[in-house]
C-alpha cells in the first residue's frame, strides 16, 4: 500500500478542516462558470461546492481511496487518480486551477506548479490553500522542543511549510504573475494568474 492509500484508509470521512473559510475564498476568487481541475481534490468536498455554483469542474487525487468517497458523495462529477508527474489534460484544458492544502504534502513543488500551468490557460487563475507557518507560528514552535517536535515529526504527511514570503517565491518561480497571498485563521489563501 502506499504512503497516501494508508494515510486516507485512516481519515475519517469527514469535511476538510477549515472547510467555510477556504470554500468561500474560492468561490469568490474563480471567475463564474470556469472550467476547474481540483488538484489534490481529497474526497470531493471542493469540486462539489464548484458544481453546486456552476463552474465545471474535474477533481485529481494520487490515492483510490479519497477518489472512490468522492465518486460516491458526487457521481455526477468525474473524479481521477493520476500518477506521476504528468496530469492526463491537453494543455490550456482549464480555465483555473485549486490545491486545496496540497502544496505541503508534494516533494516537488514547483514540479507540480509547473504541470498545473500547463493545463491551463493562460492567464487562467490559481487559487490556493496551505497552513500559515506566520510569526506567531515560528515564535511558538522556537520557545518550546516539545512543540517543534511535533510539528516537524517526521512520519508527518506535511513535507513542507510556507510563509506568505516563501509561498509567493514560489509562485513566481513558476512563472505566476498578480500573487495576492491573505491569512485567516492559520491558513494562507493565494489567487495568482497563470503566465500569458
Amino acid at each position: 500500500m502506499t504512503y497516501f492509500e494508508r494515510l486516507w484508509s485512516e481519515l475519517p470521512d469527514v469535511a476538510p478542516e477549515h472547510f467555510a473559510l477556504r470554500r468561500d475564498f474560492l468561490l469568490e476568487t474563480l471567475e463564474p462558470h470556469a472550467r476547474v481541475i481540483d488538484v489534490g481534490c481529497g474526497a470531493g468536498w471542493f469540486a462539489g461546492e464548484l458544481a453546486r455554483a456552476g463552474f465545471a469542474v474535474v477533481g485529481v487525487e494520487v490515492a483510490h481511496e479519497p477518489v472512490r468517497r468522492a465518486r460516491e458523495r458526487f457521481p455526477e462529477l468525474e473524479f481521477l487518480v493520476v500518477s506521476g508527474r504528468t496530469l492526463p489534460f491537453s494543455a490550456g484544458a482549464f480555465d483555473a486551477a485549486w490545491l486545496g492544502e496540497v502544496l505541503e504534502h508534494v516533494v516537488d513543488g514547483i514540479g507540480l506548479l509547473e504541470e498545473v500551468v500547463r493545463v491551463m490557460a493562460p492567464g487562467g487563475r490559481l487559487a490556493l490553500s496551505t497552513p500559515d507557518h506566520g510569526r506567531r507560528l515560528r515564535l511558538a514552535l522556537g520557545l518550546s522542543r516539545r512543540a517543534f517536535e511535533r510539528h516537524f515529526e517526521p512520519r508527518s504527511d506535511h513535507l513542507r511549510f510556507f510563509t506568505g514570503r516563501t509561498l509567493r517565491a514560489l509562485l513566481e518561480a513558476c512563472g505566476f504573475e498578480q500573487i495576492v497571498i491573505g491569512r485567516s485563521s492559520g491558513v494562507l489563501l493565494a489567487s495568482a494568474l497563470a503566465p500569458r
